[in-house]
Protein backbone atom coordinates (compact mmCIF):
# COMPACT_ATOMS: atom_id res chain seq x y z
CA UNK A 1 0.00 0.00 0.00
CA UNK A 2 1.25 3.50 -0.79
CA UNK A 3 2.16 5.27 2.07
CA UNK A 4 0.78 8.78 2.39
CA UNK A 5 2.58 12.12 3.29
CA UNK A 6 1.17 15.41 4.22
CA UNK A 7 2.75 18.58 3.86
CA UNK A 8 1.40 21.20 5.89
CA UNK A 9 2.29 24.79 4.27
CA UNK A 10 3.41 25.63 0.62
CA UNK A 11 6.07 27.66 1.05
CA UNK A 12 9.63 27.08 -0.51
CA UNK A 13 10.86 24.78 2.51
CA UNK A 14 7.46 22.72 1.97
CA UNK A 15 8.10 22.52 -1.87
CA UNK A 16 11.42 21.81 -1.17
CA UNK A 17 10.77 18.64 1.03
CA UNK A 18 8.10 17.75 -1.99
CA UNK A 19 10.44 18.02 -4.67
CA UNK A 20 12.70 15.51 -2.56
CA UNK A 21 10.01 12.84 -2.03
CA UNK A 22 8.47 13.09 -5.14
CA UNK A 23 11.47 11.21 -6.17
CA UNK A 24 10.23 7.84 -4.31
CA UNK A 25 6.42 5.84 -4.61
CA UNK A 26 4.51 8.13 -1.95
CA UNK A 27 1.20 9.53 -2.22
CA UNK A 28 1.98 13.41 -1.24
CA UNK A 29 -0.65 15.99 -0.22
CA UNK A 30 0.27 20.03 0.07
CA UNK A 31 -2.07 22.18 1.82
CA UNK A 32 -2.40 25.16 2.27
CA UNK A 33 -5.00 27.23 3.94
CA UNK A 34 -4.21 31.21 1.63
CA UNK A 35 -5.84 30.47 -2.02
CA UNK A 36 -2.19 29.90 -3.56
CA UNK A 37 1.76 28.98 -2.58
CA UNK A 38 4.39 31.01 -1.40
CA UNK A 39 2.43 33.99 -1.02
CA UNK A 40 5.56 35.20 1.32
CA UNK A 41 7.99 34.13 -1.35
CA UNK A 42 6.26 36.16 -4.12
CA UNK A 43 6.37 39.41 -1.99
CA UNK A 44 9.85 39.25 -1.16
CA UNK A 45 10.71 38.85 -5.10
CA UNK A 46 8.02 41.95 -5.85
CA UNK A 47 11.04 44.08 -5.58
CA UNK A 48 14.24 41.75 -6.96
CA UNK A 49 14.22 38.00 -5.52
CA UNK A 50 17.40 37.89 -3.54
CA UNK A 51 17.55 34.11 -3.59
CA UNK A 52 21.17 33.44 -1.96
CA UNK A 53 24.21 34.59 -1.59
CA UNK A 54 27.48 33.61 -3.23
CA UNK A 55 29.93 34.91 -0.56
CA UNK A 56 32.71 31.78 -0.08
CA UNK A 57 30.75 29.19 2.30
CA UNK A 58 32.21 29.14 5.42
CA UNK A 59 31.91 33.17 5.66
CA UNK A 60 28.05 32.72 4.29
CA UNK A 61 27.56 30.16 7.09
CA UNK A 62 28.30 32.31 10.14
CA UNK A 63 25.75 34.53 9.03
CA UNK A 64 23.10 32.07 11.21
CA UNK A 65 23.03 31.98 15.07
CA UNK A 66 23.02 28.16 14.41
CA UNK A 67 25.68 27.69 12.91
CA UNK A 68 26.25 24.20 13.83
CA UNK A 69 23.10 22.96 13.39
CA UNK A 70 22.33 24.54 9.63
CA UNK A 71 25.92 24.46 8.66
CA UNK A 72 25.90 21.04 7.16
CA UNK A 73 22.50 21.48 5.27
CA UNK A 74 23.45 24.56 4.06
CA UNK A 75 26.90 23.96 2.70
CA UNK A 76 25.22 21.02 0.95
CA UNK A 77 22.39 23.40 -0.58
CA UNK A 78 24.85 26.05 -1.06
CA UNK A 79 24.45 29.09 -3.18
CA UNK A 80 25.84 26.99 -6.65
CA UNK A 81 23.62 24.39 -6.01
CA UNK A 82 20.36 26.88 -5.96
CA UNK A 83 21.72 28.61 -9.00
CA UNK A 84 21.95 24.78 -10.80
CA UNK A 85 18.27 24.27 -9.55
CA UNK A 86 16.63 27.41 -10.71
CA UNK A 87 18.66 26.58 -14.38
CA UNK A 88 16.97 22.95 -14.09
CA UNK A 89 13.62 25.43 -14.02
CA UNK A 90 14.82 27.19 -16.69
CA UNK A 91 15.51 30.41 -14.47
CA UNK A 92 18.69 31.67 -15.19
CA UNK A 93 20.67 33.69 -12.43
CA UNK A 94 22.98 36.47 -11.65
CA UNK A 95 25.54 37.63 -9.05
CA UNK A 96 25.12 41.37 -8.42
CA UNK A 97 27.91 43.42 -7.55
CA UNK A 98 27.17 42.80 -3.60
CA UNK A 99 27.43 38.99 -4.39
CA UNK A 100 23.50 38.05 -3.75
CA UNK A 101 22.23 36.25 -6.51
CA UNK A 102 19.08 36.95 -8.06
CA UNK A 103 17.17 35.72 -11.25
CA UNK A 104 17.73 37.44 -14.14
CA UNK A 105 13.92 38.57 -14.65
CA UNK A 106 14.09 39.35 -11.56
CA UNK A 107 11.10 38.43 -10.17
CA UNK A 108 9.61 35.27 -8.12
CA UNK A 109 6.58 34.51 -9.83
CA UNK A 110 8.27 32.87 -13.08
CA UNK A 111 10.38 30.95 -10.53
CA UNK A 112 7.42 29.12 -9.21
CA UNK A 113 5.12 28.71 -11.66
CA UNK A 114 7.84 26.66 -13.46
CA UNK A 115 8.51 24.80 -9.71
CA UNK A 116 4.91 24.23 -9.18
CA UNK A 117 4.24 23.05 -12.61
CA UNK A 118 7.04 20.77 -12.05
CA UNK A 119 5.81 19.55 -8.98
CA UNK A 120 2.72 18.96 -10.47
CA UNK A 121 3.53 16.91 -13.16
CA UNK A 122 5.36 14.71 -10.57
CA UNK A 123 1.72 13.49 -9.60
CA UNK A 124 1.91 16.00 -6.15
CA UNK A 125 -1.61 17.12 -5.08
CA UNK A 126 -2.03 20.41 -3.68
CA UNK A 127 -5.01 21.39 -1.50
CA UNK A 128 -5.51 25.31 -1.51
CA UNK A 129 -7.90 26.87 1.28
CA UNK A 130 -7.19 24.05 3.57
CA UNK A 131 -6.70 24.81 6.49
CA UNK A 132 -5.26 22.10 9.65
CA UNK A 133 -7.09 22.65 12.47
CA UNK A 134 -5.25 20.51 14.51
CA UNK A 135 -2.34 17.69 14.36
CA UNK A 136 -3.20 14.52 16.34
CA UNK A 137 -0.30 11.36 16.59
CA UNK A 138 -0.39 10.89 12.25
CA UNK A 139 -4.10 12.51 12.10
CA UNK A 140 -4.55 15.81 11.20
CA UNK A 141 -8.07 17.82 11.13
CA UNK A 142 -8.50 19.74 7.93
CA UNK A 143 -11.22 22.04 7.17
CA UNK A 144 -11.99 23.02 3.77
CA UNK A 145 -12.65 26.84 3.05
CA UNK A 146 -13.99 26.20 -0.36
CA UNK A 147 -16.78 23.64 0.19
CA UNK A 148 -18.76 24.72 3.18
CA UNK A 149 -16.25 24.91 5.63
CA UNK A 150 -16.50 21.09 5.85
CA UNK A 151 -13.92 19.30 8.29
CA UNK A 152 -12.28 16.20 7.94
CA UNK A 153 -10.01 14.04 9.66
CA UNK A 154 -7.27 12.40 7.15
CA UNK A 155 -4.55 10.01 8.74
CA UNK A 156 -0.51 9.77 6.96
CA UNK A 157 2.48 8.18 7.46
CA UNK A 158 4.75 11.37 8.09
CA UNK A 159 3.32 14.62 8.15
CA UNK A 160 6.08 17.63 7.62
CA UNK A 161 5.39 21.08 9.21
CA UNK A 162 6.17 24.01 7.25
CA UNK A 163 4.11 26.45 8.61
CA UNK A 164 6.22 29.64 8.74
CA UNK A 165 6.78 31.80 11.67
CA UNK A 166 4.70 34.49 12.61
CA UNK A 167 5.76 37.44 10.61
CA UNK A 168 3.62 38.53 7.67
CA UNK A 169 1.13 36.58 9.16
CA UNK A 170 -1.56 38.10 6.53
CA UNK A 171 0.19 35.89 3.66
CA UNK A 172 -0.40 32.51 5.72
CA UNK A 173 2.16 31.96 8.84
CA UNK A 174 0.12 33.29 11.51
CA UNK A 175 1.62 30.64 14.29
CA UNK A 176 -1.68 28.79 14.89
CA UNK A 177 0.54 25.88 15.02
CA UNK A 178 2.18 26.63 17.84
CA UNK A 179 -1.06 25.11 20.41
CA UNK A 180 -0.14 21.37 18.54
CA UNK A 181 3.31 21.35 20.41
CA UNK A 182 3.97 21.82 23.96
CA UNK A 183 4.99 25.57 25.36
CA UNK A 184 8.66 23.41 26.18
CA UNK A 185 9.08 22.83 22.51
CA UNK A 186 9.09 26.57 21.21
CA UNK A 187 11.46 29.39 21.62
CA UNK A 188 9.30 32.24 22.00
CA UNK A 189 9.48 34.39 18.54
CA UNK A 190 11.13 37.50 18.35
CA UNK A 191 10.99 40.16 15.27
CA UNK A 192 14.57 39.53 13.00
CA UNK A 193 15.30 41.94 10.44
CA UNK A 194 12.86 44.77 11.31
CA UNK A 195 13.08 48.30 12.48
CA UNK A 196 13.72 49.61 15.79
CA UNK A 197 12.06 52.68 17.42
CA UNK A 198 13.45 55.59 18.64
CA UNK A 199 11.73 58.64 19.78
CA UNK A 200 12.81 61.35 17.54
CA UNK A 201 11.62 64.82 18.23
CA UNK A 202 9.64 67.30 16.33
CA UNK A 203 12.63 68.86 14.53
CA UNK A 204 13.36 65.40 12.83
CA UNK A 205 9.93 65.31 10.80
CA UNK A 206 11.07 67.27 7.34
CA UNK A 207 14.04 64.31 7.37
CA UNK A 208 11.45 61.21 8.03
CA UNK A 209 12.22 58.61 5.00
CA UNK A 210 15.45 60.14 4.34
CA UNK A 211 18.83 58.06 3.81
CA UNK A 212 22.03 57.79 6.26
CA UNK A 213 24.23 57.35 3.32
CA UNK A 214 27.76 55.14 3.70
CA UNK A 215 27.35 55.17 7.75
CA UNK A 216 28.98 52.24 10.01
CA UNK A 217 27.06 51.24 12.43
CA UNK A 218 27.75 48.64 15.58
CA UNK A 219 26.75 47.32 18.60
CA UNK A 220 28.90 46.89 21.63
CA UNK A 221 32.48 46.06 21.01
CA UNK A 222 31.09 44.45 18.04
CA UNK A 223 33.12 45.29 14.61
CA UNK A 224 31.25 47.99 12.67
CA UNK A 225 29.59 47.65 9.55
CA UNK A 226 29.01 49.58 6.75
CA UNK A 227 25.69 50.58 4.47
CA UNK A 228 23.12 52.99 4.34
CA UNK A 229 19.80 54.19 6.83
CA UNK A 230 16.68 55.38 6.28
CA UNK A 231 15.06 57.63 9.17
CA UNK A 232 11.98 56.54 10.00
CA UNK A 233 8.86 57.89 11.78
CA UNK A 234 9.47 55.46 14.73
CA UNK A 235 12.94 55.23 14.58
CA UNK A 236 15.55 53.51 11.95
CA UNK A 237 15.28 51.06 9.13
CA UNK A 238 17.54 49.20 6.87
CA UNK A 239 19.84 46.51 6.01
CA UNK A 240 22.37 48.16 7.84
CA UNK A 241 19.72 47.81 10.77
CA UNK A 242 18.93 44.40 10.65
CA UNK A 243 22.60 43.36 10.80
CA UNK A 244 22.32 44.81 14.34
CA UNK A 245 19.64 42.82 15.20
CA UNK A 246 20.92 39.99 16.32
CA UNK A 247 23.07 42.20 19.00
CA UNK A 248 20.48 44.16 20.01
CA UNK A 249 18.43 41.37 20.73
CA UNK A 250 20.96 39.88 23.20
CA UNK A 251 20.99 43.20 24.85
CA UNK A 252 17.48 43.11 25.53
CA UNK A 253 17.67 39.13 27.11
CA UNK A 254 20.46 40.50 28.67
CA UNK A 255 18.05 43.40 30.17
CA UNK A 256 20.98 45.48 29.03
CA UNK A 257 20.25 49.13 27.11
CA UNK A 258 19.75 48.80 23.45
CA UNK A 259 22.54 50.90 21.93
CA UNK A 260 22.89 51.26 18.65
CA UNK A 261 26.27 53.24 18.13
CA UNK A 262 26.98 55.15 14.82
CA UNK A 263 29.72 56.53 12.86
CA UNK A 264 28.46 59.36 10.60
CA UNK A 265 31.51 59.31 8.20
CA UNK A 266 33.46 56.90 8.51
CA UNK A 267 35.70 57.61 5.98
CA UNK A 268 37.40 60.24 8.17
CA UNK A 269 39.93 60.16 11.16
CA UNK A 270 38.82 62.56 14.22
CA UNK A 271 41.59 64.54 13.67
CA UNK A 272 40.77 65.12 9.53
CA UNK A 273 37.18 65.82 10.64
CA UNK A 274 38.04 68.24 13.72
CA UNK A 275 40.07 70.47 11.27
CA UNK A 276 37.23 70.77 8.96
CA UNK A 277 34.53 71.57 11.57
CA UNK A 278 36.96 75.05 12.66
CA UNK A 279 34.46 77.84 12.52
CA UNK A 280 34.62 80.31 10.26
CA UNK A 281 33.39 83.40 10.45
CA UNK A 282 32.56 83.90 6.81
CA UNK A 283 30.61 80.73 6.89
CA UNK A 284 27.39 79.80 8.54
CA UNK A 285 27.60 76.67 10.60
CA UNK A 286 25.24 74.60 8.06
CA UNK A 287 27.97 75.72 5.56
CA UNK A 288 30.76 74.24 7.75
CA UNK A 289 29.33 71.01 8.41
CA UNK A 290 28.26 70.32 4.79
CA UNK A 291 31.57 71.18 3.36
CA UNK A 292 32.84 68.66 6.37
CA UNK A 293 30.60 65.61 4.88
CA UNK A 294 27.36 65.93 6.86
CA UNK A 295 24.33 66.30 3.90
CA UNK A 296 21.50 67.70 5.27
CA UNK A 297 20.13 64.39 6.73
CA UNK A 298 23.75 63.78 8.49
CA UNK A 299 23.13 67.22 10.06
CA UNK A 300 19.68 67.39 11.20
CA UNK A 301 20.73 63.63 13.09
CA UNK A 302 23.86 66.01 14.61
CA UNK A 303 21.45 68.67 15.66
CA UNK A 304 19.09 66.04 17.01
CA UNK A 305 21.59 64.24 19.46
CA UNK A 306 24.78 66.13 20.25
CA UNK A 307 23.95 69.03 22.85
CA UNK A 308 24.03 72.47 21.17
CA UNK A 309 26.70 73.67 23.76
CA UNK A 310 29.47 71.58 21.76
CA UNK A 311 28.66 72.88 18.04
CA UNK A 312 31.37 75.15 18.01
CA UNK A 313 33.92 72.56 19.58
CA UNK A 314 35.59 70.90 16.50
CA UNK A 315 37.09 68.15 18.60
CA UNK A 316 34.51 67.49 20.68
CA UNK A 317 31.63 67.39 18.17
CA UNK A 318 34.33 64.89 15.58
CA UNK A 319 34.03 63.04 18.20
CA UNK A 320 30.31 62.88 18.65
CA UNK A 321 29.74 62.67 14.63
CA UNK A 322 32.74 59.58 14.85
CA UNK A 323 30.76 58.01 17.94
CA UNK A 324 26.92 58.77 18.22
CA UNK A 325 24.52 56.57 20.73
CA UNK A 326 21.02 55.77 20.44
CA UNK A 327 19.10 54.45 23.17
CA UNK A 328 16.63 52.29 21.28
CA UNK A 329 13.51 51.74 22.31
CA UNK A 330 12.15 48.52 20.88
CA UNK A 331 11.95 46.81 17.96
CA UNK A 332 9.15 47.10 15.32
CA UNK A 333 5.79 44.94 15.48
CA UNK A 334 7.11 41.28 14.69
CA UNK A 335 4.07 41.27 12.13
CA UNK A 336 5.68 44.00 10.02
CA UNK A 337 9.27 41.92 10.48
CA UNK A 338 10.81 40.43 7.30
CA UNK A 339 11.52 37.04 9.61
CA UNK A 340 11.60 36.14 12.83
CA UNK A 341 14.46 34.89 15.62
CA UNK A 342 12.78 32.11 17.73
CA UNK A 343 10.81 28.65 16.80
CA UNK A 344 10.73 25.13 17.55
CA UNK A 345 14.09 24.14 19.43
CA UNK A 346 16.88 21.91 18.14
CA UNK A 347 16.71 19.85 21.27
CA UNK A 348 13.41 19.30 20.52
CA UNK A 349 14.06 17.78 17.30
CA UNK A 350 15.84 15.02 16.10
CA UNK A 351 19.28 15.33 13.59
CA UNK A 352 16.82 14.71 10.84
CA UNK A 353 14.23 17.01 11.78
CA UNK A 354 11.40 14.82 13.41
CA UNK A 355 9.56 15.74 16.33
CA UNK A 356 11.45 13.76 19.15
CA UNK A 357 7.79 13.36 20.79
CA UNK A 358 5.80 12.72 17.99
CA UNK A 359 7.87 10.66 15.16
CA UNK A 360 5.20 10.92 12.20
CA UNK A 361 6.09 14.48 12.20
CA UNK A 362 9.11 16.28 10.77
CA UNK A 363 9.78 19.86 10.57
CA UNK A 364 11.56 22.70 8.28
CA UNK A 365 11.77 26.21 7.60
CA UNK A 366 11.39 29.41 9.61
CA UNK A 367 8.99 27.83 11.97
CA UNK A 368 12.47 26.47 13.47
CA UNK A 369 14.52 28.00 16.02
CA UNK A 370 17.03 30.12 13.42
CA UNK A 371 18.06 33.68 12.59
CA UNK A 372 20.07 35.31 9.69
CA UNK A 373 19.96 38.09 8.12
CA UNK A 374 18.22 39.47 4.73
CA UNK A 375 20.86 38.84 2.00
CA UNK A 376 19.64 35.45 0.46
CA UNK A 377 20.36 33.63 3.93
CA UNK A 378 16.34 33.02 4.87
CA UNK A 379 15.61 31.48 1.65
CA UNK A 380 18.53 29.31 1.30
CA UNK A 381 18.31 27.95 4.78
CA UNK A 382 14.72 27.10 3.94
CA UNK A 383 15.60 25.72 1.01
CA UNK A 384 17.91 23.43 2.54
CA UNK A 385 15.98 22.39 5.41
CA UNK A 386 13.07 21.34 3.68
CA UNK A 387 15.57 19.11 1.87
CA UNK A 388 17.14 18.13 4.71
CA UNK A 389 13.14 17.12 6.29
CA UNK A 390 12.57 15.38 2.53
CA UNK A 391 15.24 13.31 2.84
CA UNK A 392 14.59 12.56 6.52
CA UNK A 393 10.48 11.19 5.86
CA UNK A 394 12.29 9.05 3.29
CA UNK A 395 14.53 7.09 5.55
CA UNK A 396 11.86 6.86 8.23
CA UNK A 397 9.45 6.05 5.90
CA UNK A 398 11.87 3.43 4.41
CA UNK A 399 12.59 1.79 7.69
CA UNK A 400 9.23 1.60 8.85
CA UNK A 401 7.96 -0.34 6.29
Amino acid sequence: MTQRIAIIGAGPAGLMAAEVLSQYDYEIHVYEQKPSAARKFLMAGKTGLNISHAEPIEQFVQRYDQVDWLSPWVKQWDAQWIQSWMKSLGIETYIGSSGRVFPIEMKAAPLLRAWLKRLTAQGIKFHYRHQILDLQNNQLRIQNLLEGHAVQTEKFDAIVMACGAVSWSQLGSDGAWQKWLSKDEIEPFQASNAGVEYPWSAFMQPVFGQPLKRVHAWVGDAAATQGDIVISHYGLESGLIYKQGRALRQCFRDALPMQLSLDLLPDQSIEQLAKKLQPSKKQSLSNVWRKAGLDATKSAVVRELVPKNLWNDPMALAQKIKHLTLALTGFRPIEEAISCAGGVKRDALSTQLQLKTNPHVFLCGEMLDWDAPTGGYLLTACFATGRAVGQGVHQYLAHSV
